[in-house]
């Protein structure tokens, strides 16, 4: 069983690459995590896990990570990727990820209405939200990514 996660930090990057692929290690290169094994985890941003501007991870290292990103190559077309941590105080956190066809802002928004109707479900109080978006548009072959990376 993997250890719980204590401290996380939400990054965003995007870029132009030869393939959809490339296009996607490149943008995870620009978010500043193109170096790690990424292992896609669900929404719950476990309880008392502290926020910090950067993570010191060693490269190659298995890190948990919620992430949303799009692609495409269609050139002039606008693409955006959000991700958004909502807090309540005492508890776990719930995390969000978008990709779409929009700016930033609008993705940034839409994470934002996400957050909120999480917490409402739960019947949880909201006590701080924190969001990071990015936005692309595409020359030729284009992604925007954006994630919430977990560490010890």
């Amino acid at each position: 069983m993997l250890p719980t996660p204590k401290k996380f930090t939400l990054v965003a990057g995007s870029a132009e690459g030869r393939s959809r692929l490339t296009a996607f290690d490149k943008a995870l290169l620009a978010a500043g995590i193109g170096n790690l094994n990424l292992l896609k985890v669900s929404s719950v941003l476990p309880a008392g896990a502290q926020y910090v501007e950067e993570l010191d991870i060693p490269p190659a290292s298995l890190t948990p990570t919620a992430y949303g990103y799009i692609t495409s190559d269609v050139p002039g077309e606008l693409i955006s990727a959000a991700i958004g941590v909502g807090m309540s105080d005492g508890t776990f956190g719930i995390i969000m990820e978008f990709s779409g066809k929009c700016s930033a802002k609008e993705a940034e928004e839409t994470i934002r209405k996400m957050v909120e109707e999480a917490f409402e479900v739960r019947d949880m109080p909201l006590t701080g939200v924190k969001v990071k978006a990015v936005e692309h548009r595409v020359r030729e072959i284009g992604c925007a990514f954006a994630g919430a990376a977990l560490w010890y």
